[in-house]
């Protein structure tokens, strides 16, 4: 199953956040979505949630092998050990998408370009919509 993630926070450094993620099967066909509001978050910690949203979705969905595709550089660093997690609020976090990923079989995990991740991005981006909607 490929898994594509990507996560969106409005403001800086924290704001409205939301987290999306689309899954394909091996044939290429959309089995399942994420477009889940999170609150205030900053922007790395949007994308993790949405990666370990997304990991939860496909662990649901039966899924023994994953590939990760994300736009967060930083996020993909840190998963393929390339990076060490600094920030105190992140390691939690990555604790547990490593946690999950260590629940399939095999997994991988690359940097697509943002282009690459539309559909992703435009759920994250839904949900914080919804949300800041519903609020007014």
């Amino acid at each position: 199953m490929t898994l594509f993630c990507d996560g969106a926070a409005r403001d800086n450094p924290k704001g409205p956040a939301g987290a999306g993620a689309v899954l394909l099967d091996d044939a290429n066909q959309v089995v399942g979505t994420v477009s889940d509001f999170l609150g205030v978050r900053t922007n790395n910690e949007a994308e993790y949630e949405a990666l370990i949203r997304g990991l939860r979705k496909a662990l649901d969905l039966g899924a023994r092998r994953v590939l990760v595709r994300a736009d967060s550089e930083v996020m993909v660093r840190h998963l393929n050990g390339e990076y060490r997690v600094k920030a105190p609020n992140l390691r939690p976090l990555y604790s547990e998408a490593v946690a999950n990923l260590g629940r399939f079989e095999s997994w991988d995990a690359k940097h697509v370009p943002r282009e690459a991740n539309r559909d992703a991005d435009r759920l994250a981006n839904e949900a914080i919509d919804r949300a800041l909607v519903a609020t007014r």
